[in-house]
């Protein structure tokens, strides 16, 4: 059997799980844009905290993804709870990274004259700096979206949902029959995924631009 007709025949199973991969990936990346640009803006007054989460959250993402996920079995068992989990310890950094990088990026002379509007500091974060470091956050979001896309597919090995346990089927029977179709469309559907995300975020990014962020 080609390669294109096992993903005919076999095309509901793969929109199935592509829909379980993009929940999964949205899922995270949502948890991880709380927790990252929270962070940023809890430790802005506090450059030394911020600094370290900074490279706390860097570091983690040197810890292999199946080494990761094994360690989240012991705490969550099997399934969509620790594959959320590991993804979202894997989002935060670039999302954290880009949130201050954009804070930081904000003119000085503009927060100075916001001050001398008389806005507090609170009001300047939310009328002033968040939406003109807006593009920066949103680029680390999108950076973040799509490293996850590729993590979750790995998330098989602790039976997350999602694509990858189309992969992961194909190669522990490799040689079998339809096991490498099965394993192409598995990876294939991934990068769809990836693109299908990645396009959504360039789409949001001109909406935004155009628009105005209003916080």
């Amino acid at each position: 059997m080609s390669l294109l007709s096992y993903i005919s025949d076999n095309r509901s199973d793969l929109v199935f799980l592509g829909e379980q991969h993009v929940e999964l990936v949205l899922i995270s990346v949502a948890i991880s844009a709380a927790i990252g640009i929270g962070l940023a803006l809890l430790t802005q007054p506090v450059p030394r905290v911020r600094d370290g989460l900074m490279s706390l959250t860097g570091t983690l993402l040197t810890v292999p993804s199946f080494a990761l996920f094994a360690l989240m079995i012991p705490l969550f068992g099997l399934g969509s709870s620790p594959t959320i989990v590991a993804l979202v310890v894997y989002g935060i950094f670039p999302i954290l990274r880009n949130t201050v990088t954009g804070i930081e990026g904000v003119d000085d002379a503009i927060i100075d004259a916001a001050r001398g509007l008389g806005m507090g500091p609170a009001r300047r974060m939310r009328t002033v700096v968040l939406p003109l470091a807006w593009p920066v956050i949103l680029n680390g979001i999108r950076t973040s979206t799509i490293m996850l896309v590729a993590t979750a597919a790995i998330a098989a090995v602790v039976h997350g949902p999602g694509l990858g346990q189309l992969i992961f089927q194909g190669l522990a029977r490799i040689g079998g029959k339809n096991a490498l179709e099965q394993t192409l469309s598995g990876v294939i559907g991934v990068v769809v995924v990836a693109l299908l995300l990645d396009l959504l975020f360039i789409a949001i990014a001109k909406i935004t631009t155009l628009r105005g962020l209003n916080v």
